[in-house]
């Protein structure tokens, strides 16, 4: 008996187990490949700009997919005299591959450039198509545009890190003492930095000597192959450099001020006073704001640049847009971390601690230290005056 109903049992879980493979069998869902390709037109030529907001649109008529829903696409690109087998590189479209269309940056075009075989600033055709899929299941498109793009004056060869260094900068002319720039993004680095006027400075990727330089030659951004060239400001000041070496480019602006902003008086009330190495620090009393719900402590940093004759102000506040807490006695720094904001009065603050209340701890000052160099994530410090 105990023979006859375990056997019953193992064949009706055998039958279970054969009726579910049956019914959760893995079927791939056929797509149609997209039939026209919109835009940029075929032969479409693009002189790619250093611009982070420069791109070129591309779109192409919609493919179908066998159980209804929406195919993924990427577009693929290849050298002019390829096949597609191969692509040199692959975007998905918008929305992370759902959209039948593709918003792609000139930076990424001129990449393409790159893999294809072009050098910097030279001119020469890629061609491009889509893959759409479903599943495991791809098709490539009927037809495939060409497009005739100019690379960006970029480095083929992009440094590590960068240091500054020269007879008019903070370290003077022992590379030893050069100082190093921070790195927002690849290729991409930064340093706020005082400069001499009629001196010279330029970059190292190493602080050694024998190094590779770069120096700066007006917007442009150029390596010296034999050592000599250098620049230099007209102006003594405080400057804040953005060098980007997968175009080629240099922004300089002077920094004419920066300041602790009290969000309730919409001012800076604590102007700051440059250390050096990207360091700034100053001090007052910081009493809160009176309001009808208790004391107001937001704060924040207000920076005044010189772009070429024309000022300009930015706001430095947190990391996290959405912060609006005050800190703990024992808070982690990266509460203290920074990042540049448009300028409001309101948004994208700080709180400070309540012992900083200078209108109830006995009229004590309070001393805030902003940090903006190489030694690790923008930041700063608040801290008891003398």
């Amino acid at each position: 008996m105990k023979s006859n109903i375990l056997s019953f049992f193992i064949l009706g879980a055998a039958a279970l187990v054969s009726s579910c493979t049956s019914d959760m069998e893995y079927k791939d869902v056929d797509v149609t490949p997209v039939d026209q390709l919109y835009s940029p037109k075929d032969n479409k030529q693009v002189e790619l700009q250093a611009s982070a907001t420069a791109s070129v649109f591309f779109e192409w008529s919609p493919s179908l997919a066998q159980d209804g829903n929406a195919p993924l696409y990427e577009v693929v690109f290849d050298k002019a005299d390829g096949d597609f087998t191969k692509p040199i590189y692959r975007m998905t479209s918008d929305d992370m591959g759902t959209r039948s269309y593709a918003t792609i940056t000139h930076k990424v075009l001129d990449k393409v450039g790159q893999l294809a075989g072009l050098e910097t600033g030279e001119t020469g055709t890629v061609k491009w198509t889509v893959v759409s899929s479903r599943g495991f299941n791809q098709e490539t498109a009927k037809e495939s545009h060409s497009l005739v793009i100019t690379r960006l004056l970029g480095f083929s060869e992009i440094p590590s890190q960068l240091f500054i260094t020269g007879e008019g900068s903070e370290g003077g002319t022992d590379v030893t003492k050069a100082l190093g720039c921070a790195s927002p993004a690849s290729g991409e680095f930064e340093v706020f930095t005082r400069l001499e006027a009629g001196k010279t400075y330029h970059f190292v990727d190493k602080a050694v000597e024998g190094s590779r330089m770069f120096y700066v030659d007006g917007s442009k951004l150029k390596e010296s192959e034999n050592g000599v060239k250098e620049a230099t400001v007209k102006e003594t000041g405080i400057y804040r450099i953005n060098l980007d070496f997968n175009v080629a480019t240099v922004s300089m602006k002077k920094v004419v001020s920066l300041g602790w902003f009290f969000s309730p008086d919409n001012k800076v009330d604590i102007p700051m006073n440059y250390v050096g190495n990207g360091v700034w620090s100053g001090q007052g009393q910081t009493p809160f704001h009176q309001e009808s719900w208790g004391r107001d402590e937001r704060y924040k940093f207000e920076m005044v640049l010189d772009n070429n004759g024309t000022k300009e102000t930015i706001h430095w506040g947190p990391t996290k847009a959405s912060l609006d807490s005050r800190p703990s006695d024992n808070q982690a720094e990266d509460y203290f971390y920074m990042k540049q904001w448009p300028v409001s009065q309101w948004d994208n603050k700080w709180k400070l601690h309540g012992r900083f209340d200078s209108g109830v701890n006995g009229g004590k000052t309070t001393k805030f230290t902003f940090i903006v160099n190489a030694s690790g994530p923008y930041r700063h410090k608040v801290e008891f005056g003398n």
